[in-house]
C-alpha cells in the first residue's frame, strides 16, 4: 500500500476525501457474487492455498447475533494468545471500527492509504467492486500487513454469495436465522437459511445456534452434502458475562464451541476472564447508571429478544423508546414486539438514505403504541429526559452510532448505507 503524503491536503483531509469516495461507491447498491472479490484478491496477490496467509479464519453468518458472536470469538482468540483480526459491519461511530487487530482499530492513515490504493487498482475496471467488496479487501490487506494469526470474519449479507465467502475457514459458525433482507435472500426462512448455509465448506466443521426446524434441516443437509460435521448448541454459558441478556449466554456457548471445533480452545483458566470482560457496543449497552439503553435490534426476532432482555433487567418497568428503522425492515413487526415495554415512542430518521422518515415510521409505530415524530435524535433525547422512565434508543445500528457520538460529544458519523 502506498504511503506518500499529498502536500495539498492534510492527512485528515485525505482520509475524509478517501472515505467520501468509498461511500460514493454505494450508489451501485449491493451486488451479491464472488467474481469481483476473487479478482480483487488476485490483484492484491493473495494466495488462497490452505496453510498460507491467513492461517485461520472463523467465518460467521446468520441473521441475529453475528456481531456479538464475533466479539466473543475475538475475546477468546486473544485470550488464547493469538494475534487476532476482527472484521465486522456496520460501524457505529468510526469507519475504522470495522477492521481491528488485537482490539485496535485500523489507523485512519492506514485506511486512507488502503482505500486510495484500491481506488487506483480498480480505476479502469468495467465492473468496479462494490463498497463492501472494497472494505473486505481492505481488511484482508491490513490483516496480512499486521500478521494476524486468526481472523474473525463476519459475513455482510447472506453467505453463499457474500464477499467474505472467498476463504477456507477452520470453522463455519451459524447464528440464529430469522426473516431479514428478504429482497436479497428470499421470502421464507428456508430460502434465507440456504443462503446462510453457503458458508459451509467441504470437510470444515460447522457449529450452529439452535434453529427453527426447517432451518436446522437445511443446515444438516448442507453439512452432509459437504462431508462436514455439524453441531447444534443446546447449553448456555452460566458464569459471568460482559454482554447483557440470556441470549448472549447462548452466543457465548456458540463461540466457545466454535473455538473448540476450530482446534483453538484457550486454556480453561483464560476462558472465564475473557468472557467476563468482553464488550460489544450497541447491543443492550447500558449507560447513565441504567437509565439509558442502546440496542440496534432491527428485525422482529431481534426486537423480541430485546423485549425479553428488557424484562430480565427492568422487570415490568416500561421505557421511553426512541426508534429509527430502514425502509426495507419490518417496521410493523419491530413496533409490535417493542410495544409492551413502551410507555411512549419517539420516531426519528436515521442518517442513512434507506431510513424511514420520522413521520412514516411514527405512523407505523402508532398502530401499537403512542408515538411522536421528532426532527432529530438530539430533540428526541431532550424530550425523553422529561419523563421518569428509562430510555431505550434503537431499532437501527445507524441510530445507535449517532447516539454514541452524541453522548460522547464526538462528530456524528457520516451517512452510510451498509
Amino acid at each position: 500500500m502506498k504511503t506518500a503524503v499529498d502536500g495539498r491536503h492534510s492527512k485528515v483531509d485525505r482520509f475524509s476525501d478517501s472515505l467520501r469516495w468509498l461511500y460514493a461507491t454505494q450508489v451501485t447498491g449491493i451486488k451479491l457474487g464472488l467474481d469481483n472479490m476473487r479478482r480483487l484478491l488476485a490483484a492484491l496477490d493473495f494466495d488462497e492455498t490452505p496453510g498460507r496467509f491467513p492461517p485461520v479464519f472463523l467465518h460467521v453468518a446468520g441473521t441475529n447475533g453475528k456481531g456479538s458472536v464475533c466479539a466473543l470469538l475475538d475475546a477468546l482468540c486473544r485470550a488464547g494468545g493469538y494475534r487476532t483480526g476482527l472484521y465486522t459491519s456496520p460501524h457505529l461511530v468510526s469507519f475504522c471500527e470495522r477492521i481491528r487487530v488485537d482490539g485496535t482499530n485500523i489507523a485512519e492513515a492506514g485506511a486512507r492509504d488502503g482505500i486510495e490504493s484500491l481506488r487506483d487498482l480498480t480505476r479502469d475496471w468495467e465492473h468496479p467492486p462494490t463498497f463492501f467488496e472494497f472494505v473486505t479487501a481492505l481488511a484482508l490487506d491490513h490483516f496480512r500487513a499486521e500478521r494476524a494469526e486468526v481472523i474473525v470474519w463476519e459475513t455482510g449479507l447472506g453467505g453463499r454469495l457474500d464477499a467474505t465467502n472467498v476463504v477456507l475457514p477452520a470453522v463455519s459458525v451459524l447464528t440464529p436465522v430469522a426473516l431479514d433482507h428478504q429482497n436479497y435472500l428470499g421470502d421464507s426462512l428456508g430460502e434465507i437459511a440456504a443462503e446462510k448455509a453457503g458458508i459451509i465448506k467441504p470437510g470444515v466443521p460447522v457449529v450452529s445456534a439452535p434453529q427453527a426446524p426447517e432451518v436446522e434441516e437445511i443446515f444438516r443437509g448442507m453439512a452432509t452434502a459437504q462431508g462436514s460435521k455439524i453441531e447444534f448448541i443446546t447449553a448456555s454459558w452460566d458464569r459471568a458475562l460482559g454482554l447483557v441478556g440470556d441470549h448472549q449466554r447462548h452466543n457465548a456457548a456458540l463461540a466457545l464451541a466454535a473455538m473448540r471445533a476450530a482446534g483453538l480452545p484457550p486454556h480453561e483458566s483464560a476462558i472465564a476472564p475473557a468472557l467476563r470482560d468482553v464488550s460489544w457496543p450497541g447491543r443492550f449497552q447500558v449507560l447513565e447508571d441504567g437509565h439509558l439503553v442502546l440496542d440496534g435490534a432491527h428485525n422482529p426476532a431481534a426486537a423480541e429478544r430485546l423485549a425479553q432482555t428488557w424484562r430480565e433487567q427492568f422487570g415490568s418497568r416500561q421505557a421511553t423508546v426512541i426508534l429509527a428503522l430502514m425502509r426495507d425492515k419490518d417496521a410493523d413487526g419491530v413496533a409490535a414486539a417493542l410495544a409492551p415495554l413502551m410507555a411512549r415512542g419517539f420516531a426519528v430518521a436515521a442518517r442513512n438514505p434507506r431510513a424511514h422518515s420520522a413521520e412514516s415510521l411514527c405512523a407505523i409505530v402508532a398502530r401499537h403504541a403512542s408515538c411522536e415524530a421528532m426532527p432529530s435524535l438530539a430533540a428526541a433525547l431532550q424530550r425523553a429526559r422529561e419523563f421518569p422512565e428509562p430510555i431505550l434508543i434503537g431499532g437501527s445500528l445507524y441510530l445507535v452510532g449517532e447516539a454514541l457520538a452524541l453522548l460522547r460529544g464526538a462528530e456524528v458519523p457520516e451517512p452510510s448505507w451498509q
